[in-house]
């Protein structure tokens, strides 16, 4: 089975075609633009090139991953738009996985199982989105989002950290600091191989949108 990733939850704009067979999982591909303010035009391009790079046609894919979170409310839309858009047109299911699990998958994959596991991923406004995780990358606590040190508080037990923030705790910092194709479609590999159907895509913004709809126009009176 043909997987197509991606994932916009960080500044990190990644697409990826993704291999899954009965017992095995290979990575043909990667595409990863780093702009904070371009996911909506570096997506769709990086997916096509990485459908290119790994000798397949974007009809060919067979099912999509895609991160939904925790990240900032436009930049995460782009990718969960066009996942549910591509899924619709080439008639495939789109799983959404969260963002943080699917860093999570991979760090345990390079640092082996040395303990509980943070993840932490920029937020902004001086915050970051952190979620807790055991030794096996099963997510324990989170997503949340607030100041590092006060998160950081909330999960003493934890031995390392990973993410684009993690550099933000005094733990030992190991990669990815992004989520990878490899790491979101491990997140769900099983319901690929059974044919699971995929539940609803759901945003993890963690926040209320900056934007409000206007309130009621003051009414002028005069004397």
């Amino acid at each position: 089975m043909l997987v197509l990733a991606l994932d916009t939850a960080t500044p990190a704009v990644t697409a990826g075609v993704v291999q899954v067979g009965p017992d095995t999982v290979v990575t043909r591909s990667v595409r990863v633009t780093h702009d904070a303010r371009k996911h909506g035009e570096l997506l769709l391009p990086g997916a096509l090139a990485a459908c290119a790079e790994a000798g397949t046609a974007l009809r060919e894919v067979e099912a999509i991953v895609v991160g939904t979170g925790p990240g900032p409310f436009t930049g995460l839309r782009v990718g969960m738009v066009t996942a549910a858009a591509l899924g619709d047109g080439l008639g495939v299911p789109v799983h959404g996985v969260c963002s943080l699990d699917a860093i999570a998958a991979e760090a345990v994959v390079a640092a082996g199982p040395v303990g509980p596991l943070l993840v932490v991923t920029d937020a902004r406004r001086r915050e970051v989105y952190c979620a807790a995780y055991d030794a096996d990358g099963r997510r324990t606590d989170g997503p949340h989002v607030g100041a590092p040190a006060a998160l950081a508080e909330q999960h003493t037990s934890a031995v390392v950290a990973a993410g684009a923030a993690a550099g933000a705790l005094d733990l030992p910092v190991v990669p990815p600091a992004s989520p990878s194709p490899g790491g979101l479609v491990a997140c769900v590999v099983e319901a690929l191989r059974s044919g699971t159907r995929p539940g609803p895509l759901v945003p993890l913004y963690l926040r209320r949108p900056d934007a409000v709809a206007p309130g009621q126009r003051k009414r002028v009176t005069t004397p």
